[in-house]
């Protein structure tokens, strides 16, 4: 099985549509899929943000992120949010772990596909 990585350094659509469709792919072709927010990214894990985003001809974003969690793939908010954006774990979506960028590297040291967006 293979690994992918991705990393979502903004709350833009343009950062959060390609990595909910490449993380809903490799998801669904079986990958183990870790896609981590950094302190840019981390508030659109935070309840209700993802309903704001919508896409012209794009796919529901909620839907895209309930299928990464429902197909095993993990979403991380980096523990740094917590101090740097005021965000509590709990005002975070059901599903999203807090943790540190070297726990994060350590669990994709192995990964075969890595993406920025």
């Amino acid at each position: 099985m293979a690994k992918t990585a991705i990393t979502v350094n903004g709350c833009e659509p343009s950062n959060l549509f390609p990595a909910m469709i490449l993380g809903s792919a490799a998801a669904a072709c079986g990958d183990d899929v870790f896609i981590f927010f950094t302190p840019g990214g981390a508030p659109a894990m935070v309840k209700g943000e993802l309903e704001k985003i919508k896409g012209k001809g794009m796919p529901d974003i909620v839907e895209l992120y309930e299928g990464i969690r429902v197909l095993g793939g993990r979403m991380i908010a980096c523990e740094l949010c917590v101090g740097a954006k005021d965000i509590k774990p709990e005002d975070l979506r059901e599903g999203v772990e807090v943790t540190g960028a070297t726990s994060f590297l350590g669990e994709i040291s192995d990964a075969q596909i890595t993406f920025s967006f």
